[in-house]
């Protein structure tokens, strides 16, 4: 399984597990493993062996990776936990929506579409300040061939 329903920066709300009930946004999201990492939940504590020296070991906190299917995506608009279908829009794109009856608010953040120049245009760049020496340099030259 490759895709997921929630992906990173949705908020989600946790539905089993230890910590069940808790909200919190996606940080990474690993759609191969069909796993993501929830702000604030699944706490882990390591021991961290120093390397060298000047490194300093001790126990450290991490957060775990829990399966995609132990969330629910809260919609913006109704601020419930929901789970997500898929409509397509008048652009042609595939879209998250919220199914809560009478809400169906677009779950997906909009994005800025960048158009391309034409090749041909160059974009408009200022002309860098040249070094003293390298204009010195250049009055030296067009001096030798005027004198020539």
């Amino acid at each position: 399984m490759n895709s997921l329903k929630v992906k990173t920066g949705d908020t989600v709300v946790v539905i089993a597990g230890k910590d069940k009930g808790r909200k919190g946004k996606i940080l990474e999201s690993f759609p191969k493993d069909n796993r993501i990492i929830v702000d604030g939940t699944k706490a882990l504590k390591k021991n961290k062996k120093p390397r060298s020296a000047q490194e300093a070991g001790g126990i450290i906190n991490i957060t775990g990776t829990m399966d995609a299917s132990n969330v629910m995506l809260v919609c913006s608009k109704c601020g419930k936990p929901t789970r997500v279908g898929y409509l397509v829009d008048s652009n042609g794109k595939k879209v998250r929506i919220c199914k809560h009856k009478g809400c169906n608010a677009v779950l997906d953040k909009a994005k800025v579409k960048i158009t391309k120049k034409d090749k041909n245009e160059k974009p408009d760049k200022p002309e860098k300040a040249k070094p003293e020496k390298a204009e010195k340099a250049e009055k030296a030259e067009k001096e030798k061939t005027s004198k020539k």
